[in-house]
């Protein structure tokens, strides 16, 4: 899972497709992510694991994922993070557990579990109170990724989302490729 939270790390133009099935509007739209890798020894991962009962000593590490408006100027809101803690299954370390202080549906704490198929496709399936939720996501290559997800409720699906996620290019990397450009001219 860390190396799958390193190959995500950066921020991401997403653009969502939303599909509900109740008379709820339309949450599709486009925005960032931006997401970060967080040690084992880091605070935020450290007090998600005071708050849900849970020894550091059975984690990998974690993450940082952050929403933002994508013409937004103004630094991430701090409201919109969520934070992921990796507990991974020691016997296969394509399966494993995560801590979450807010959850996607529900903004509570949760825990959910995840495993990875063998062509990368990572399942993310999380119990809240009254939903269930079910994302699964991967990388087309190292800068376009595709997550889905659908939300159940007691009477069957209420979500499906689509989004594809495009990697942002940094200022440094590409002031780099037009330095590159002008050489080839």
């Amino acid at each position: 899972m860390m190396d799958f939270f390193r190959k995500s790390e950066g921020v991401w133009f997403s653009q969502r497709s939303v599909h509900r099935f109740d008379s709820a509007g339309d949450e599709s739209g486009e925005s960032n992510l931006i997401i970060g890798v967080l040690e084992k020894d880091d605070p935020k991962v450290l007090a998600i694991c005071g708050e849900q009962g849970v020894d550091p000593i059975w984690i990998s590490g974690g993450a940082s994922f952050q929403w933002q408006g994508n013409l937004s100027e103004k630094e991430p809101d701090p409201n919109y993070e969520a934070i992921l803690v990796d507990i991974p299954n020691p016997d296969n370390r394509q399966q494993g557990k995560f801590l979450r202080n807010k959850g996607y549906v529900e903004g509570i704490p949760v825990i959910g579990v995840y495993h990875f198929s063998d062509d990368g496709v990572l399942t993310i399936e999380t119990e809240y109170e009254k939903n269930q939720g079910q994302e699964k996501c991967w990388f087309v290559n190292d800068n376009f990724r595709v997550r889905v997800s659908t939300v159940k409720i007691l009477n069957g699906v209420n979500l499906m989302t689509y989004c594809s996620e495009r990697r942002c290019v940094n200022p440094t990397f590409l002031s780099e490729l037009i330095e590159q450009n002008c050489k080839r001219a």
